[in-house]
């Protein structure tokens, strides 16, 4: 008896995955990039490397990640030797200090096989002293001073709570890009929708959206053999409609791009079938939606930690 095999969930073409302007940078990216952090803690290096090259292969060029991400730097780097022009490279620095930012950065910039990175953020800036951060020898000088080096492009942070330490960044230094937490459940608990998003757009300064479907339940990546993957908290709530979560991201004001984990092909597939085919919500939908967030953001609490 013969079998027929099961039809793929979606069919790549050639035609390159839609493109948005990322804020003041003027530079094109895709509306799907690749966080690294499943694979660099979840996945073996073969595994994790087929998977960047197939994603650059389909047009999801720009590559998140961090030196906090196992061994994403050390899998990315066997990518980059090969294909550093094909990519939109994003790295980050937990540091509260310039000597520390560029520290990192440099060990970053050896393990990742580059000379330098399109994209550099400030991470993490709930556990980062932000006023040490936006002083003279803080984080955010020594970033700008990887870019006079030419060690990074642009530069940004991140942020996952404490909204008001991002909008205080924005209004006291000059950054290119931020990537900032955006789902309709945290919008009840840390609201980057309420002041964060406003003053980046007022600023031209692009927004990466993150944790789009929650993040990974107990931001945890590490799998075990019987596992493909680490379901997303929205998930483990029977939250199950990740493209109406994506939508709602990617339709916020000025939000250039999703950026998302993932541990396999069928995943990148189905994100991919997803951005091609997004359309804006409607003011009714988002409404819906975002009341029926406050049911996610009570189940959730603060899992990204304090709000303040």
């Amino acid at each position: 008896m013969t079998t027929t095999a099961a039809a793929p969930l979606y069919t790549p073409t050639t035609t390159p995955l839609p493109q948005r302007i990322l804020g003041k940078t003027g530079e094109s990216v895709p509306l799907l990039g690749l966080g690294s952090a499943p694979g660099g803690m979840g996945l073996t290096d073969e595994d994790a490397i087929r998977l960047y090259d197939r994603a650059i292969d389909l047009g999801v060029t720009y590559i998140d990640t961090a030196p906090g991400y196992g061994r994403a730097h050390l899998q990315l780097g066997e990518v980059m030797r090969r294909r550093r022009q094909e990519v939109f490279l994003v790295t980050k620095t937990p540091a509260d200090t310039a000597d520390e930012a560029l520290q990192i950065l440099g060990k970053g910039l050896a393990d990742l096989q580059t000379d330098h990175v399109d994209l550099v953020y400030v991470h993490h800036l709930g556990a980062r002293d932000v006023d040490r951060v936006l002083e003279p020898d803080g984080a955010l000088a020594g970033l700008r001073e990887a870019q006079r080096r030419g060690l990074t492009r642009y530069v940004g942070f991140t942020a996952h709570n404490t909204a008001w330490k991002a909008s205080r960044i924005l209004r006291q230094a000059e950054v290119d890009v931020i990537m900032v937490n955006l789902n309709y459940g945290d919008l009840h608990t840390y609201d980057f929708q309420g002041e964060v998003l406003p003053l980046a757009l007022s600023e031209g300064v692009g927004v990466a959206a993150m944790k789009v479907y929650g993040g990974a339940d107990g931001m945890k990546y590490e799998t075990t053999p019987s596992e493909t993957r680490r379901p997303s908290a929205m998930q483990t709530e029977g939250y199950l409609d990740h493209e109406t979560a994506l939508r709602y991201a990617l339709g916020l004001p000025g939000v250039s791009l999703a950026v998302i984990g993932m541990y396999t092909e069928a995943e990148l597939l189905q994100n991919i079938e997803w951005v091609r085919r997004w359309e804006a919500m409607s003011a009714a939908e988002i409404g819906s939606l975002e009341a029926k967030g406050r049911e996610l953001s009570s189940v959730w609490g603060t899992h990204f930690g304090e709000v303040s």
